[in-house]
């Protein structure tokens, strides 16, 4: 399990955000603090894996938490949340370790991914032997958030979330029919899930012929 620590001044988003991480298999949350000062106190005596941190913080910018982080010796990662549009900001956060940079306002879905490409990037790290391995571990993580041509975020969260109120898994047909999207459509967006390992697709088996596939969300660990 992903232990992640929320930093956000907003109370509405911070319980958002709690939300959406406690949404997303493997990934818990094991604090929300609403400044830089608390972010640091917290993680004086809770170890985390990961903070999701506002930059824009009451008491501090967040890049001035990152910095008494690294300083302080502590290993967890960041992945930064803000509203800036600015490229110098963006290279500041990378060259403190920030570890992905997600721009406000955000969907479930593009946090989700976020979180799974992080989730495989720690994976992949315990498996390296050689050049193409790292390669493959930091693309990983940097890849792209950018959903393929002709998809949506609106309905690929729409279609995630029917998979979350059914833990026992829908055929496309059945979700096709629940969106209101044909049952190819539907297909591509549940098959874009599995690929970027937000679903798992498995057969059920019934009368004759091929067996049906269903998806569903990965059971938490």
């Amino acid at each position: 399990m992903i232990d992640v620590l929320v930093v956000e001044d907003e109370e509405i988003t911070a319980e958002a955000n709690r939300i959406y991480i406690e949404r997303v298999p493997g990934f818990r949350v094991a604090g929300v603090v609403r400044s830089g000062g608390e972010a640091l106190r917290f993680l004086r005596h809770t170890p985390v894996d990961l903070i999701l941190l506002d930059l824009y913080l009451p008491d501090m910018h967040g890049l001035e938490v990152c910095r008494a982080v690294r300083a302080g010796g502590l290993m967890c990662d960041v992945i930064a949340v803000t509203s800036a549009r600015d490229l110098a900001m963006v290279r500041s956060a990378v060259s403190l370790g920030v570890a992905q940079y997600l721009l406000k306002p955000f969907t479930f879905g593009a946090l989700a991914e976020k979180l799974t490409r992080y989730a495989r990037f720690r994976q992949e790290a315990g498996q390296i032997v050689a050049q193409g391995d790292v390669d493959r571990m930091l693309a990983t993580l940097r890849g792209s958030s950018e959903l393929p041509k002709g998809m949506t975020r609106d309905t690929l969260d729409t279609v995630a979330a029917h998979l979350r109120d059914h833990p026992d898994g829908l055929s496309a047909q059945a979700v096709a029919d629940a969106t209101g999207v044909s049952r190819v459509t539907a297909r591509r967006y549940l098959e874009h899930l599995v690929d970027t390992g937000a679903a798992v697709r498995l057969p059920r088996y019934g009368g004759v012929g091929r067996p049906e596939l269903l998806y569903r969300m990965p059971t938490r660990s």
